[in-house]
């Protein structure tokens, strides 16, 4: 016999940014956190604070079926992702459109397969999937990454259909312009500061505290989808800077 999971929420992409955030803001609201990353110095830091933190390469299937099946949490949020070198797409190498769409796009599809059934048994639970403006509207140089978070709007939103007979909500998280990790690797620090000046990104916390929020509506209330924006963004295209 399978032996009850000792968590009620799962996190994947917890070691970081909105991730990191959503983990201790269900963990400081009294749910028992699997956070789920690969940053060993960041999981030490969230078992210092109190959740379950254990390192999962989501692009593992084998791994992920044998850590995660057959659970069936309260809380499932997909955040995980990442986002490839900014280049036209003509110019883009193969291998970095292999890996967006297989950590952004498929990782993300085959782990909710792994756990939606349990939560469908289950008659209960709530799936939260991180997407972005970029998946709403169109960016220069981000033509793949665009591509993912497009299909993960589309898969959250039939997949809330496939989930709401049996008592399972579906919400897609569309995040503008968030003061994350995101572009460490791709922008100078003196373009990444001028992303974030003058308080003009939504913080990583502004996204934990409107998930809580909405699991805190009644069970006959689900929120398909919720756009979050710095407020001077007044459109997903406007204001300087992309989308998470």
């Amino acid at each position: 016999m399978r032996q009850a999971p000792n968590f009620n929420a799962i996190v994947t992409g917890a070691t970081s940014g909105i991730g990191r955030a959503i983990a201790l803001g269900l963990h400081g609201a009294g749910y028992q956190v699997l956070a789920l990353g690969r940053d060993a110095g960041a999981l030490a830091e969230l078992r210092s604070a109190g959740l379950q933190a254990e390192a999962l390469d989501v692009t593992d299937r084998a791994a992920v079926a044998a850590r995660l099946g057959g659970s069936a949490p309260d809380v499932l949020v997909l955040n995980a992702g990442i986002m490839p070198p900014m280049a036209n797409f003509c110019d883009q190498a193969q291998d970095d459109i292999d890996r967006a769409l297989e950590v952004n796009l498929s990782a993300v599809i085959h782990l909710t397969r792994t756990v939606a059934p349990g939560m469908r048994a289950a008659g209960k639970g709530h799936i939260f999937f991180t997407g972005s403006t970029a998946g709403h509207a169109p960016f220069a140089n981000l033509a793949v990454y665009c591509a993912t978070k497009a299909a993960i709007g589309g898969f959250a939103q039939a997949l809330r259909l496939d989930m709401a007979p049996h008592g399972v909500r579906v919400t897609e998280i569309v995040a503008g312009r968030v003061e994350t990790g995101l572009y460490k690797d791709l922008l100078s620090p003196e373009a990444r500061a001028a992303m974030y000046a003058g308080n003009s990104a939504v913080q990583p916390k502004d996204l934990a505290d409107m998930v809580l929020a909405t699991l805190a509506l009644p069970q006959s209330v689900d929120v398909a989808r919720f756009d979050i924006l710095p407020t001077h963004q007044a459109t997903a295209t406007g204001g300087q800077g992309k989308g998470k």
